[in-house]
């Protein structure tokens, strides 16, 4: 999440990392709740009318990470109105964000047959301003190692997917200790970007797919849940229009997989269609990335550490109307906890911002009420 001259956009992420995205129950999932349209949700739309609100808020932040400006680059929050003054016209840039856009679907629809082959991030990439002019250097410096966009086979040499996998298991503690995780309570303090102090959280997950995140803030709580077939995220009015928003489409298979690698035991059906590995770098560390496929066909890249074996980092994306938007788990600080190694700190990167959450305590195996993961709680 980011926190952007007073306003957080929480409402694409539901942070507290509780994003957690096949199926391990065996229940039919009710019918998804109608979302509302961002015209019903926002004032003064106009070039996404008929775009579901959760979509457009992830397509501001996609624009927000495409030019590496905030929020107030196109909406300026000086008058103190709150989300009424992201509705105004006052700003030229606000203007000219409606004519880009324009431009981009209609090359699409022209020359792509309607597919989003081109982004913002197309000219930007991370510059308010596209370039004009090459960087010649940049074509003469020796490349830094890296894997695909995404992964389509195993590297010569390397171990398969499978293999990486089981070798995940033995690091943490191996079968036995992960089937006998089915429930864990844990505190600690999340930070986002741009705040000053860090505050309150809460962390209550159940197995095999059950997981509410709560995050203490000075205008209230906010609320991340995953009940093992839908999930929601409750806020207050300060970082959200929507004082509850249900997730839909990546955001919910997203959700769902971070409920169901709370208990990696279960991590080899989290996903479908394994492939890898891939060797590449974090930094100074050595890792073997794999890629799995989400139920919605979506990629999901995971990167473990070549020595230790243990999961650094989680790549997924949600589709917007611009293009995708990448969504960055980075796990560190494995500690102990009843005889399975746990990541006591988590670093969420997305398309507005980011997020830590570094945790105190984790008790395994303790009594959680059910109303831990309804609607109802605040």
């Amino acid at each position: 999440m980011a926190r952007m001259s007073g306003f957080r956009l929480q409402l694409f992420a539901g942070p507290a990392l509780a994003l957690v995205w096949s199926v391990l129950v065996s229940a039919q999932a009710p019918p998804a709740a109608r979302q509302p349209m961002a015209e019903e949700v926002f004032k003064n739309i106009q070039v996404f009318k008929g775009v579901p609100a959760d979509q457009f808020l992830a397509s501001m932040g996609f624009i927000s990470n495409a030019l590496a400006v905030s929020c107030t680059y196109c909406h300026p929050t000086g008058g103190g109105g709150g989300w009424a003054e992201y509705a105004k016209d006052d700003n030229d840039k606000k203007r000219t964000a409606r004519r880009m856009i324009a431009m981009m679907n209609g090359i699409n629809k022209t020359y792509f047959a309607g597919q989003t082959m081109v982004t913002c991030v197309s000219c930007h990439n991370g510059a308010n301003r596209p370039k004009t002019k090459p960087d010649i250097a940049a074509y003469y410096n020796v490349p830094t190692t890296d894997e695909p966009e995404e992964v389509t086979r195993q590297a010569t040499g390397a171990p398969s997917a499978e293999q990486i996998l089981d070798k995940y298991i033995q690091a943490l503690g191996g079968m036995q200790r992960l089937a006998a995780l089915t429930t864990f309570a844990a505190k600690g303090t999340h930070i986002d970007y741009g705040d000053a102090e860090k505050e309150p959280v809460q962390i209550f997950a159940k197995a095999p797919n059950q997981r509410t995140e709560i995050q203490t803030t000075s205008s209230g709580p906010i609320v991340t849940t995953y009940d093992g077939r839908a999930g929601w995220v409750i806020a207050p009015d300060a970082f959200s229009p929507l004082p509850q928003r249900t997730l839909s489409a990546g955001e919910l298979e997203g959700a769902r997989l971070d409920a169901v690698l709370s208990f990696p035991a279960q991590i080899k059906q989290a996903l479908t269609n394994w492939r890898g590995a891939i060797p590449t770098a974090i930094g100074d560390t050595d890792v073997e990335v794999i890629q799995g496929t989400m139920a919605n066909g979506f990629p999901v890249k995971l990167y473990f550490d070549e020595d230790s074996g243990l999961l650094v980092r989680q790549v997924r994306y949600v589709e917007t109307p611009l293009g995708r938007a990448t969504w960055q788990i980075d796990y560190a600080d494995y500690r102990d906890v009843a005889g399975v190694k746990m990541p006591f700190k988590r670093t969420l990167l997305w398309q507005s911002g980011q997020s830590t959450v570094e945790l105190d305590d984790i008790q395994a195996n303790v009594a959680i009420d059910a109303s831990r993961f309804a609607r109802s709680q605040r």
